[in-house]
């Protein structure tokens, strides 16, 4: 159209570096931060970020490199967020439970030039790195990060045997300048931040976020969470799974405050409720889990309602039901790692006011529809790309696209290719879509489990299962069977002082589900779980491979 004009008066690259400009001036003398008794201010927090930015500048960071950081949801994880993209380099936030070879993996593929370390976790960043001394790959610098001067001492000798100079991360922020001038993207499609894929049974790929895409997903957040001005954030949930699903900068955008917890316990999650007067909190199904089940001893009234933001994994409908006697508001999304985290939530609609708790509990734990900034999700045949009839049956894949799409994987073009097929993102999970248009995830298309022929959803299963009044956590696979091809073997954790047979299980689901969808085996153990709360399904096929068929006698 004559007259337009694309210019700096219009046209300014979105990035959430711009979030912590805003919040220094509107809400300065708030508090950002607390972590025990260390408290800043977002005037404190602006500084100590463009010091970071500063210093890492001086070490030689430039545009585009990668800065990698493996730490707990701590004050120093929290400034990374923003001072790492103010030097315009890319953060990658290593997963705190990786041991030191998959550290060194990920740091020789990312081509990290410096690792900010806690000092709990400095064997493992050590390891790793003696690891990287054996192969071609040039070793990152290492920055520890200690809680007190106490701590920073304690680790001298360890410090000495890692490498001549190992700056301490306080020690870094005093040579930077608290006025550094940011490095803006050239272009809002510039990386921000590379998040590694949880990689369970191959290499973890490396997912490219773009500072356009995390600044349109931190807006969603805030809309999913529930998140007034000036919220009070309780850390539960990893800071390096998704960039906290981008809350890091979405609690910036609001000037919130953020408190910091090193480890995530239930009495934790209570006493900093009170105490702190949290308004929101987010993490995967197990944190509400260990809410639920906590002892009476642990458990305290809530001061206010506090809102929830869950995901990561399909939330059981009685661990919702009981999350709302709590006086907790849920609100449940759902993403991967490839969406910067949650990409659609089940939107409340006031006609549901009306069902009884046990059927608003169900409804809640659909995934629904997408975020405001989210394009369009759909469930598609693979094949065809036909989008299936709204009838609550029909399973095929759930497909995403807009722009709060990754970039695609680090050094992976074929894998980006295969994942775009067909112009939008394939993510392998398995979903019906019901006559109001909200999707509902059956299962991952390598979890779904198929016997004489028929489709068997493991987390129908599993809902089931949870409803049995001792059970804590479940998780069902596919056992081999000769007679069916594959029957539901059910794994099995009890809550503290409850008992349970087998035959109990399998009795309370023939007793709601058609006996073919019944587990015909359960093994009462842990569930093995990543650091974000997912359960390792690929650990348990293998355990259930290793058992052979199942046995005769055991067969309907």
């Amino acid at each position: 159209m004559e007259g337009t004009v694309k210019c700096s008066a219009n046209y300014v690259p979105l990035s959430p570096i711009s979030f912590l400009e805003r919040s220094a001036m509107v809400y300065s003398d708030r508090l950002s931060i607390v972590h025990g008794n260390v408290k800043f201010t977002w005037r404190e927090t602006r500084h100590r970020c463009h010091r970071l930015a500063s210093a890492l500048t001086r070490l030689g960071i430039t545009r585009g490199d990668v800065v990698a950081a493996l730490a707990p949801n701590i004050p120093a994880m929290y400034e990374l967020h923003l001072g790492v993209p103010m030097a315009g380099a890319v953060l990658c936030a290593l997963n705190t439970r990786h041991d030191s070879a998959m550290v060194s993996v990920i740091l020789k593929h990312s081509d990290a030039k410096i690792i900010f370390v806690d000092y709990q976790l400095l064997d493992v960043a050590k390891g790793a790195l003696e690891i990287l001394s054996k192969t071609n790959a040039k070793l990152p610098h290492l920055i520890l990060i200690s809680d007190t001067e106490s701590q920073l001492l304690s680790n001298n000798n360890n410090r000495r045997s890692l490498a001549p100079e190992i700056l301490e991360y306080e020690s870094l922020l005093a040579t930077g300048e608290p006025n550094f001038e940011e490095v803006w993207p050239n272009d809002e499609c510039d990386a921000i931040a590379l998040n590694y894929t949880s990689g369970t049974t191959s290499r973890p790929k490396g997912v490219i976020y773009s500072h356009r895409g995390a600044y349109l997903n931190s807006l969603a957040a805030i809309i999913l969470a529930e998140m007034s001005s000036m919220p009070v954030y309780l850390w539960t949930l990893p800071m390096f799974h998704c960039n906290g699903w981008c809350l890091s900068w979405a609690v910036a955008a609001q000037g919130g405050t953020n408190i910091c917890l090193r480890s995530v316990t239930a009495e934790g999650i209570f006493d900093s409720i009170v105490q702190h007067q949290v308004t929101n909190m987010a993490g995967a199904p197990m944190v509400l889990n260990m809410i639920i089940n906590a002892p009476r001893s642990v458990q305290r009234s809530l001061p206010r309602t506090v809102n929830v933001m869950t995901g990561g994994a399909p939330p059981p409908p009685q661990v919702l039901l009981k999350m709302k006697e709590l006086g907790f508001n849920v609100t449940h999304g759902y993403g991967l790692t490839e969406t910067y985290g949650p990409a659609t939530l089940c939107s409340w609609k006031p006609e549901w006011n009306s069902l009884s708790p046990d059927e608003q509990a169900k409804i809640q734990a659909r995934q629904g529809v997408n975020h405001l900034v989210l394009e369009e999700i759909d469930v598609k045949d693979p094949e065809s790309m036909k989008s299936v009839p709204s009838d609550a049956k029909t399973m095929v894949e759930v497909m995403i696209r807009g722009n709060t799409v990754m970039n695609g994987y680090l050094k992976d073009l074929k894998a980006t290719q295969d994942a775009f097929k067909g112009g939008w993102f394939r993510s392998g999970d398995l979903a019906v879509k019901h006559p109001d248009g909200y999707i509902e995830l059956k299962d991952r298309s390598k979890d779904i489990i198929i016997s004489g022929g028929e489709n068997i959803s493991t987390i129908e299963v599993e809902s089931v299962i949870y409803s049995h009044p001792a059970v804590l956590e479940t998780a069902v696979v596919g056992r081999p069977d000769d007679h069916w091809g594959e029957s539901p073997c059910a794994f099995v954790e009890l809550k503290d002082g409850c008992n349970a047979s087998a035959n109990d299980i399998i009795k309370h689901c023939r007793d709601r589900l058609p006996h073919y969808m019944a587990p015909r085996t359960v093994i009462f153990d842990d569930l093995p779980k990543t650091s974000t709360g997912k359960t390792q399904k690929f650990v348990l096929r293998q355990r259930v491979k290793a058992m052979g068929s199942v046995p005769k006698a055991s067969k309907l």
